[in-house]
């Protein structure tokens, strides 16, 4: 709906189009999602995404006889650190989208090498977490640890897939 309002937007899309030689855009908008979901398109998807309402959000503001949306400051959390290093004019849109699109195809390659698995677990404790994953360890034979600390209430957690399973159910066990 972005993309469709503002030609800020679109043209994003457009320019990782071509960029990436493929039209991104058709899988942003139409998918399949089973091809989005996948790492190694849906990093470069979320970067795009960020950016294309970067743009339409100054085109906006544009049309009000404003000045562009210029941070103060920015973060990121993982990923997001290259969005938030675009917007705020410290790196081009293009170098950001190569280094995402290399993230995604190393990421991949590395769940090919080595699958696992991550959840994230909403409303326990780093404690009670880190103790369920000790215990779900212990009764897989696998590996699962904390991995993230997103914020108050949201942990996630990654390992092997055995293991991760076991400790969501673990987690979901106690509420």
């Amino acid at each position: 709906e972005i993309a469709a309002r503002y030609p800020a937007a679109r043209e994003i899309f457009a320019q990782a189009d071509a960029q990436l030689d493929l039209p991104f855009s058709k899988l942003c908008f139409d998918g399949p999602a089973e091809q989005l979901d996948e790492t190694y398109n849906t990093q470069p998807a979320l970067y795009i995404t960020g950016i294309a309402l970067l743009a339409a959000l100054n085109a906006e503001l544009a049309t009000r006889g404003q000045s562009p949306a210029t941070p103060a400051n920015v973060a990121g959390h993982s990923l997001g650190e290259l969005t938030a290093l675009t917007s705020a004019g410290a790196m081009e849109f293009g170098t950001g989208l190569k280094l995402v699109r290399e993230r995604g195809r190393l990421m991949r390659e590395a769940g090919e090498k080595s699958p696992g698995a991550m959840a994230a677990i909403l409303g326990l404790d780093i404690v009670t977490l880190r103790q369920l994953c000790e215990d779900a360890c212990a009764a897989t034979g696998g590996i699962v640890v904390v991995a993230n600390d997103n914020c108050p209430g949201q942990l996630v957690i990654s390992g092997d897939k055995a293991a991760v399973e076991r400790a969501v159910e673990i987690a979901k066990a106690k509420g």
